[in-house]
């Protein structure tokens, strides 16, 4: 929230640690951006589930899937998860072939759509990706390969489908330098060298499938897949997605416009009009033509949450104003 973000969507956390923290916030605990969580990760039986513990919910054929949907939902899920393929983060997991059949897919989307909340999808490979557009799920998550699939990109954009590019993820497993943090030079603990080799790859396949995916009318969404020092993993993505091709305009439409819609609340949020909510960043410069500015807390000046200043250089934090919708 400090470093001007409202609006977070939480694609996967230890147990129900980001409902509780949700819970928290509108306790009066402490103030915090608003927050839409996936519960547990939605996965096949597979490594993945012993490799990332307590963030998955593995289920096997449709009417499983189907439950495990109804139980993210009854504690507190705002949308679905689905793992479609492996993670390439675990040496255990191939991510070209899907995890579930069309069957459970169709499932989950079904009950899931039926509720009235978005699927966001895990897909590497594209089998999954594939599968995650065939099947009418919401938002693509990572999508690396794309660039090799022009097709695929053709049928997400007239679908209305979101590609999520998640550079940043690359960044933090390969431990790639670069000039906007050089501290990102360390690897991820857990990885291993051959997966370190793997994410300098798939950083090159993603930005070339977030620039094919431009040209093909796809909308991109920001979101980062890792953290990042002083809670500013969002507009590090962001900046990144500039250095790898992607207009600064375009990149602050990704992480305002585009991101609402990818989570459903464009009617409230992303653009500034009459009758949405008025979260609203001021900043010491321009973002479109010095968007590294977005990174320096000091030129985060203010930040308007449901038209209250509640972050910024200088502003004393209060107690957190209750939405009424």
């Amino acid at each position: 929230l400090r470093m001007g973000v409202t609006t977070i969507r939480n694609v996967g956390g230890q147990g129900h640690q980001p409902q509780e923290a949700r819970q928290a916030m509108r306790y009066g605990a402490f103030r915090g951006p608003r927050l839409l969580t996936c519960g547990l990760i939605i996965s096949a039986t597979a490594p993945g589930g012993r490799f990332y513990g307590a963030m998955y919910r593995e289920a096997d054929g449709p009417d499983d899937v189907r439950r495990a949907v109804r139980e993210q939902l009854r504690a507190g899920a705002d949308y679905i998860k689905v793992m479609t393929t492996g993670a390439r983060s675990n040496e255990l997991e191939d991510p070209e072939p899907t995890q579930f059949t069309d069957a459970e897919f169709a499932a989950l989307v079904e009950e899931s759509h039926r509720m009235g909340v978005r699927v966001a999808a895990h897909a590497e490979g594209l089998d999954g990706v594939q599968a995650a557009i065939r099947n009418g799920m919401d938002t693509i998550e990572h999508g690396m390969y794309l660039n090799q699939c022009p097709e695929l990109l053709g049928e997400m954009a007239r679908n209305g489908q979101v590609l999520v590019p998640t550079l940043t993820g690359y960044y933090w497993m390969g431990g790639i330098p670069d000039a906007v943090d050089p501290a990102a030079a360390t690897p991820h603990p857990h990885m291993l060298p051959g997966l370190v080799d793997l994410a300098h790859h798939n950083l090159a396949q993603g930005s070339l499938s977030m620039r094919a995916a431009r040209e093909a009318g796809v909308g991109i969404a920001v979101g980062s897949d890792a953290e990042a020092p002083e809670g500013n993993s969002t507009a590090l993505e962001l900046v990144r997605m500039i250095h790898h091709g992607l207009p600064a305009g375009e990149a602050l439409r990704s992480a305002t416009a585009i991101a609402a819609e990818a989570i459903g609340l464009d009617d409230r949020l992303g653009t500034i009009q009459p009758n949405k909510l008025a979260d609203l960043l001021v900043v010491d410069g321009d973002a479109v033509r010095e968007p590294d500015l977005l990174l320096d807390r000091e030129r985060i000046r203010l930040v308007l949450q449901l038209g209250q200043p509640v972050a910024g250089a200088g502003v004393r934090y209060g107690v957190p104003a209750t939405e009424s919708s």
